[in-house]
């Protein structure tokens, strides 16, 4: 019930910021906007002190928690001071509190545990994708740079269009385009998009997903209780029912 309690605060900060967007609802309501800004900061504070107490007599091993840390740090910047050199460190306090949602969700905190876990396969499947880039827009300068020079001028022209091609933007134009200089120019265009798109994005989903059920078999591991006493002894028996067993085979075969 409590987790929910700090989900309605943060989305209640959520559009107090939103709200201060406006010139003419802060000019109405600022001293009310504030006022909330700053019952839910002093409610931030005193579920962190809550959760440090819990930690008693080492409240220290809060820290030991990355998301502790992450919530420490929105509620350190949160009490800056909006106004002077600092202003811009209390408005980044100010949003950092929006994603506490990260923080108070069980299934946003494994997404996002996934997406770290899959940094390094994704800078291979990144320098991969480069090295296909690269490679097709050496071809296209070499294809249609004196007749498009507005797309294959020079290699930088060539990445940036090809990275509009992965992202199936506007590509039907260049593709039109380059076919009017050469009739087989599709074959160029829809090998890329196949190999770009379908084939690398969809590595990066997959990457994903794979570290995604990982994430959720150790999540589900951390969550099972621990053995009871009758389980282990049960389990203690059948391994010495074994090892006698061996016992009688090795002395039967001495």
């Amino acid at each position: 019930m409590f987790e929910y309690f700090i989900i309605a605060l943060i989305l209640i900060s959520a559009a107090i910021l939103g709200l201060r967007t406006e010139p003419e609802i802060v000019d109405s309501y600022e001293g009310l906007l504030t006022l909330g800004s700053r019952v839910i900061l002093g409610i931030f504070i005193i579920e962190a002190l809550l959760k440090m107490l819990a930690k008693w007599p080492r409240p220290q091993n809060y820290f030991k928690d990355g998301w502790n840390i992450f919530d420490f740090t929105v509620i350190v910047f949160s009490l800056v001071p909006a106004t002077g050199t600092f202003a811009l460190i209390a408005r980044l306090g100010r949003l950092l509190r929006v994603l506490r949602l990260i923080s108070t969700i069980e299934d946003l905190r494994l997404i996002v545990a996934a997406l770290v876990r899959s940094i390094p396969s994704v800078g291979h499947i990144l320098m991969l994708m480069s090295i296909i880039v690269y490679i097709y827009a050496i071809i296209g300068i070499q294809l249609f740079q004196n007749d498009d020079p507005e797309h294959w001028g020079h290699i930088g022209l060539a990445i940036l269009t090809l990275f509009e091609i992965i992202t199936l933007e506007g590509w039907v134009e260049v593709n039109a385009r380059a076919m009017e200089i050469n009739s087989f120019a599709w074959i160029y265009f829809v090998s890329f998009v196949i190999v770009g798109t379908f084939v690398v994005v969809n590595l990066f989903i997959a990457v994903v997903i794979n570290n995604l059920d990982r994430a959720k078999e150790e999540r589900l591991r951390e969550l099972q209780p621990p053995a009871s006493r009758e389980e282990l002894l049960k389990e203690l028996r059948a391994t010495q029912d074994s090892l006698r067993r061996l016992e009688t085979r090795i002395s039967d075969l001495g």
